[in-house]
C-alpha cells in the first residue's frame, strides 16, 4: 500500500530517527519521545508502566501486596476468573511403557475437552510419545516465529536420574509435558495454532509428520530466510533491557540449580550413611540390657529422621529442580526470539538505508520495505506481550515455589526435632 512510513525507535552510533525519511510525507514530522532503559532490570519500564489486564480484560493491580496471604487471595481470584473464560483444558496422564523390536518408549494420554467452534468433538483423547511434543514445539517455532514457544524437558538427562523408564522420571517427565501444553493451551494466539489443533485431535500423528515439511507462513519464511547478511547498531533501550535481565537471570538461576544440586547430593549420600548408622544402635541395645531402652529410642529417632530426610530430598528433586529448569530453558528460548527480532531490524535498517542512498521520489513506499516495518513492529508488540505474560506467570510460580519449599523444610524440622 502507498504512504509514508513511521520510523521505528533504532539506538546506536546514529538512530534512524536521526535519518532524512526519503519516504516521510514531512521531515518535520514528530518522532516521539526517545525510549529510556528500565532501571529495574525485573521488568522493562515499558510493560511496567503499562495497566497489565488478564485475557477477560480485568484489571491487573501490580503493585505489591501487604502479605503473603493477601497475594495468594489475589491469585486465586484471578485463577477463579480466568477458568471462567477459558474454553480449552488439555491434561496429560496415564504414562504407558511400550516395548517394541527396535526401541522401548512411552506414550502420554493427551485428554482435551473444548467448547471452540474449531474442533469438531467436545472432548479428545490421544497417546503421544515425547518426540511427538518435539514436533509439535518444532513445528510451533517455524509458525509462529514472533512468540515465545514454552519449553518441553530436556529429551534424556534429568540431572540425578539415570533410569530413563523409572517410575520417578516418567512422572517428572510427565508433569513437564503436562505444564508445557497448559502453558500453549493459556496463549492467545499458540492456542489457535493449526499445528496444536493436530496434535491434540489426530489419531495417528505419524501420517502428518510423513507429510513433509509444512509450509510456513509469510512470517515465518521471512524470518527463517534471513541470512544474517545485515548487522544490528544496538537493539533499542526497552529491548536491551530484557536482553540484560534474561543474561542476568539465567546466570542467577543456573548458580541456584547448581547449588540445589549439590545440596540433594549431599543428603542423599548423608541418608545412605544414617541408614547404617541407626540399626547399630539397636543391635548394640539387645546386648545391653541395661541400656536396652534408651538405645532403641535412638534407633528410632534415626529412623524418623531417615524418613523425614528421604520425603525432603524427593519434594526437592521432583518439585524444585523442575521449575528451575523450565525456566532456565524458558531464558533461553526467549533469547532467541530476542534474536530473530534482531535479525528483522536489521534487515529494515539495511533496507531503508538502501532506499535513502536512492535519493529517488518515489510516490509509493517500496513493498519490500513496508513488509519488513511491518514484521519488525509485529515482532515488537508479540515480544513484549509474551515477555509480560511469562513475568506474571514466573511472579506466581516462583512465589509458590519458594513458599512450598519453606513449608517442606519447616516440616522436616518438626519431625526431626527431639522433644
Amino acid at each position: 500500500s502507498g504512504g509514508a512510513l513511521k520510523p521505528l525507535p533504532s539506538s546506536g552510533p546514529k538512530s534512524l530517527r536521526e535519518m532524512p525519511h526519503p519516504l516521510a510525507t514531512s521531515s518535520s514530522e514528530e518522532m516521539g519521545p526517545p525510549l529510556t532503559p528500565s532501571p529495574d532490570l525485573l521488568l522493562p519500564r515499558s510493560i511496567a508502566d503499562k495497566d497489565l489486564s488478564l485475557p477477560n480484560g480485568t484489571p491487573v493491580d501490580t503493585s505489591s501486596p501487604a502479605s503473603s496471604s493477601s497475594l495468594l487471595n489475589r491469585l486465586q481470584l484471578d485463577d477463579d476468573l480466568d477458568v471462567e473464560t477459558r474454553d480449552l483444558f488439555v491434561t496429560v496422564d496415564d504414562p504407558k511403557k511400550h516395548v517394541c523390536t527396535m526401541e522401548t518408549y512411552i506414550t502420554y494420554r493427551v485428554t482435551t475437552k473444548t467448547t471452540r467452534a474449531e474442533f469438531d468433538l467436545p472432548e479428545y483423547s490421544v497417546r503421544r510419545r515425547y518426540q511427538d511434543f518435539d514436533w509439535l514445539r518444532n513445528k510451533l517455532e517455524e509458525s509462529q516465529p514472533t512468540h515465545l514457544i514454552p519449553p518441553l524437558p530436556e529429551k534424556f538427562v534429568v540431572k540425578g536420574v539415570v533410569d530413563r523408564f523409572s517410575e520417578e522420571f516418567v512422572e517428572t517427565r510427565r508433569k513437564a509435558l503436562d505444564k508445557f501444553l497448559k502453558r500453549i493451551t493459556d496463549h492467545p494466539v499458540l492456542s489457535f495454532n493449526e499445528h496444536f489443533s493436530v496434535f491434540l485431535t489426530a489419531k495417528d500423528l505419524n501420517a502428518y509428520k510423513k507429510q513433509g515439511i509444512a509450509l510456513l507462513s509469510k512470517m515465518g519464511e521471512s524470518v527463517k530466510y534471513v541470512t544474517g547478511g545485515y548487522k544490528l547498531r544496538s537493539r533499542p533501550l526497552e529491548f536491551a533491557a530484557i536482553g540484560d535481565y534474561l543474561d542476568t537471570f539465567s546466570l542467577k538461576l543456573g548458580t541456584i540449580d547448581r547449588i540445589a544440586q549439590r545440596i540433594i547430593k549431599e543428603q542423599l549420600e548423608y541418608l545412605v550413611e544414617l541408614r547404617e548408622y541407626g540399626p547399630v544402635y539397636s543391635t548394640w541395645g539387645g546386648l545391653e540390657v541395661e541400656l536396652s531402652e534408651p538405645l532403641e529410642g535412638v534407633s528410632a529417632c534415626i529412623g524418623n529422621c531417615c524418613t523425614a530426610l528421604e520425603e525432603l530430598s524427593e519434594d526437592m528433586t521432583e518439585d524444585f529442580l523442575p521449575v528451575l529448569r523450565e525456566y532456565i530453558l524458558y531464558a533461553e528460548s526467549m533469547k532467541n526470539v530476542l534474536k530473530k527480532r534482531d535479525q528483522v531490524q536489521a534487515e529494515y535498517e539495511a533496507k531503508l538505508e538502501a532506499v535513502a542512498l536512492k535519493r529517488e521520489d518515489r510516490p509509493k513506499v517500496p513493498t519490500d520495505v513496508e513488509k519488513c516495518q511491518d514484521r519488525v513492529e509485529c515482532f515488537n508488540a508479540d515480544l513484549k506481550a509474551d515477555m509480560e505474560r511469562w513475568q506474571n506467570n514466573k511472579r506466581q510460580d516462583f512465589r509458590q515455589l519458594l513458599m512450598g519449599m519453606a513449608d517442606k523444610n519447616i516440616q522436616y524440622y518438626e519431625k526431626v526435632c527431639v522433644t
